[in-house]
């Protein structure tokens, strides 16, 4: 069974996207290649149990297990040995991708406090999206009473556009919820 956020994709956005920057070939038109989820927990006293819980919860909203990322150097101002676990990230591809984009953008998203929608300039200049999502707790999956810390964490979406403009209609016509350009927040 094809996830609904990649048929609404192939019927809808495909077509448009072609219209709109007059693709040739159709392997032209971008798409969604990847979805990378990533948590750093910084100044936890106790680094393995917050990178335990992180990645408990990180797994419950993307259905994969995230992988503990280590630190590279020691830092003694921060009490930072080489190979403490500083974080956490998942990437997410195909139809785990396609779904956690749907829960994203029709189901979490929306229920952020105090949501005008997502920033439409954080693209990076080669077609990828990048916000920061500041609770964890948006997410359906996440029992609230089970909750111990909150986790905030950054949300990249890589796509095969070449341009900023080709990947913000991508997205827009994937139902991203993006700020109006006159709303400020």
């Amino acid at each position: 069974m094809e996830p609904a956020l990649k048929s609404l994709y192939k019927e809808k956005a495909v077509p448009a996207l072609k219209e709109k920057f007059a693709y040739g070939n159709p392997h032209c038109v971008p798409t969604v290649e990847k979805v990378v989820l990533n948590v750093g927990f910084g100044k936890a006293e106790d680094r393995k149990a917050a990178a335990e819980a992180v990645i408990e919860d990180l797994g419950k909203i993307t259905g994969q297990r995230a992988v503990a990322t280590k630190a590279r150097q020691a830092i003694s101002n921060f009490k930072l040995r080489t190979g403490d676990t500083i974080g956490a990230r998942v990437t997410l591809r195909g139809a785990r991708m396609w779904e956690f984009l749907d829960r994203f953008i029709n189901v979490a998203a929306p229920t952020i406090r105090d949501f005008r929608g997502l920033p439409s300039k954080s693209f990076d200049g080669r077609g990828n999206y990048t916000c920061g999502i500041s609770d964890h707790t948006i997410f359906p999956e996440i029992e609230l009473d089970k909750v111990s810390r909150t986790i905030g964490f950054d949300l990249t979406i890589v796509t095969t556009a070449n341009t900023d403009e080709e990947a913000r209609e991508l997205l827009a016509l994937l139902g991203m919820p993006f700020r109006k350009s006159g709303s400020a927040a």
